[in-house]
């Protein structure tokens, strides 16, 4: 037997065990997703054999998606959340790379006060209730300002970059100012380009948070057309509100596969965009820990 750095291989024992283990851990991942998927593709007479959740169908239909879209509510919520997404997303980045940026470099104006203020927030939070009142002296009770400012920066988010932009060796920044760059030409030319892997991060994260957000829809907005579509998957799926579609002439599909496709439209969207992200997950994580 080969001995591999000083440790005897595996055993076929123990590396068939490790595969088994490894199939049932994806499995148990794999099997929601697909009774998910499946259910929103059967009938009333498949779901009601099955006892509720669909596995295999044996005559999928796309008519509980189509009807999903016909009645409005789902795709003007799909519209509401992208557009949540996108803007707040890209407001995160600048907010977070900029306030970063200033705290990474020494001498800044308040440095040390701020970077306090940053890390005490991620010790105490001022709650629920202090948080509704400051939005409502702000008079952005139903409004989309209110999804948007509360999850716009994170103290976890500015450490992890502002870690970064101090790995940057100064000599690049001195080369920058000797060529007559001021501070917002290094950030954006500079510094930028160097930290697209922590750019990303924070774009994933951020992206993620205002997609899957419903909760601050509950406390700050009163009108159903404002809804996201968590919010709508959340009233439809865990409260059980039937949901109104008006087909005329056509047999309305189950109440549970209705539920199952919007489950599936909430989820696509971020199963599509994290491939992309992905590669720059851990690197970014990584180099934004080396120095805090």
């Amino acid at each position: 037997m080969v001995m591999i750095n000083g440790t005897e291989p595996p055993t076929k024992t123990a590396r068939g065990a490790k595969g088994v283990v490894l199939l049932i851990a994806c499995a148990l991942v794999i099997v929601p997703f697909l009774a998910v998927i499946s259910t929103s593709l059967a009938d009333q007479q498949q779901i009601t054999e099955a006892g509720g959740y669909v596995l295999f169908p044996s005559h999928p239909s796309f008519d509980a998606y189509q009807a999903i879209f016909r009645g409005g509510v789902v795709t003007r919520a799909t519209i509401v959340s992208i557009l949540l997404t996108v803007v707040g997303c890209g407001l995160s980045i600048v907010v977070v790379v900029s306030m970063a940026y200033s705290l990474s470099r020494p001498g800044s104006w308040g440095q040390r006060p701020l970077l306090f203020l940053v890390l005490f927030t991620m010790l105490f939070s001022a709650g629920i209730i202090p948080n509704y009142l400051l939005i409502k002296e702000l008079g952005l009770i139903d409004s989309y300002w209110a999804l948007l400012l509360p999850g716009l920066t994170s103290a976890f988010q500015i450490i992890i970059v502002r870690a970064f932009f101090l790995e940057v060796p100064g000599e690049i920044l001195d080369a920058a100012k000797i060529d007559g760059a001021n501070e917002f030409q290094i950030l954006v030319r500079v510094m930028l380009p160097l930290s697209k892997a922590v750019v990303a991060v924070v774009g994933l994260f951020s992206a993620v948070g205002y997609w899957n957000a419903y909760f601050n829809a509950i406390l700050y907005i009163n009108s159903p057309e404002k809804w996201p579509l968590q919010l709508v998957l959340r009233t439809y799926v865990v409260d059980n509100t039937s949901i109104g579609v008006d087909i005329p002439g056509e047999v309305v599909p189950p109440q549970q596969s209705l539920q199952m496709a919007i489950l599936v439209v909430s989820l696509v969207p971020i199963c599509l965009v994290y491939p992309f992200l992905q590669r720059h997950f851990a690197k970014g994580i990584v180099l934004g820990a080396v120095k805090g």
